[in-house]
């Protein structure tokens, strides 16, 4: 039987569970917390977008970053998250990864991971269950690990 790892995740919280098999329990074995995520957009940036006069002197323009301090949090997330199961890919300790995470964060997993990482990733779901049980996290998986 291959070890399977289920990562459920969202933008402030990842865990990783194991399963022998399709029907046994889900086994929590670790937490990755990010509490920057919860985090309100003008927590995490105060300052406000700077000014700059047009080139005729009228009227200014708002500056704008591509990305948002809140998207940027998002982002260094899933990085870290994609950088701890690779680690753990390198040490043998899983050969199939179903991932379950909320629809935005899951765009981001699939552009941290890895090409190897991604290759071990058996089934993937767009849905937010990281605070619900075992048990209710089992309902979105699928009915064999085979």
């Amino acid at each position: 039987m291959k070890t399977v790892w289920i990562l459920v995740a969202d933008s402030s919280r990842a865990r990783i569970f194991t399963a022998e098999n399709s029907v046994s329990e889900l086994v929590e074995i670790e937490t990755l917390a990010h509490p920057e995520g919860r985090l309100h957009e003008q927590e995490l940036d105060s300052d406000l977008p700077g000014k700059a006069n047009g080139t005729q002197g009228a009227g200014g323009h708002v500056y704008t970053d591509e990305v948002s301090p809140k998207e940027q949090e998002e982002v260094n997330f899933a990085k870290s998250v994609a950088g701890h199961l690779c680690d753990e890919l390198n040490q043998n300790k899983f050969e199939k990864l179903f991932v379950v995470a909320a629809l935005s964060f899951l765009g981001e997993l699939r552009n941290s991971f890895s090409t190897r990482l991604s290759k071990h990733v058996a089934y993937t779901l767009d849905k937010n269950v990281v605070a619900m049980t075992p048990q209710e996290i089992r309902a979105y998986l699928p009915h064999s690990f085979a």
